[in-house]
This record gives C-alpha cells, sequence and structure tokens, in this order.
C-alpha cells in the first residue's frame, strides 16, 4: 500500500492574494509604478506586478514565504 501525502496547508496567506490582486489591477491601469516610491516608471510585466504584490505584503508582515535566494 503507497504511502499517503501529508497535507502542507496555504503556502500564502489570504491577504497575500488580496494584495497581489490589486497590484494586478494597477498594473492593469497603468497606475502601478516600479522602485522606491513608483519612481521607476510603468509595470508592463506580469510577473513584474506579482513580485511587487508579494514584497508589499511581506512589508506588512503576512504569511508569505520568503523569496529565493539568488545563486552567487
Amino acid at each position: 500500500m503507497p504511502a499517503k501525502k501529508k497535507s502542507r496547508g496555504r503556502r500564502y496567506g489570504e491577504a497575500a492574494s488580496k494584495t497581489v490582486a490589486s497590484a494586478m489591477r494597477r498594473k492593469k491601469s497603468g497606475t502601478l509604478g516600479s522602485g522606491k516610491a513608483g519612481k521607476g516608471g510603468r509595470v508592463k510585466s506580469r510577473k513584474q506586478a506579482i513580485a511587487i504584490g508579494l514584497s508589499e505584503v511581506r512589508k506588512k508582515g503576512a504569511k508569505v514565504p520568503r523569496p529565493k535566494s539568488k545563486a552567487a
């Protein structure tokens, strides 16, 4: 008989999905800016919008896994 997989629970909290959805809406409307205080120009990439939303959630202290470290 095969071993059962353990359930891991949610990786991202409820606040994370709301903030990322908000960032996606801001991207679509053209008001999401990158960089410090949004001065780096408009965000055009979907992946970049998700990353900005997740970083905002991390600053708030919600349940979000930490970003993967870059290989040296």
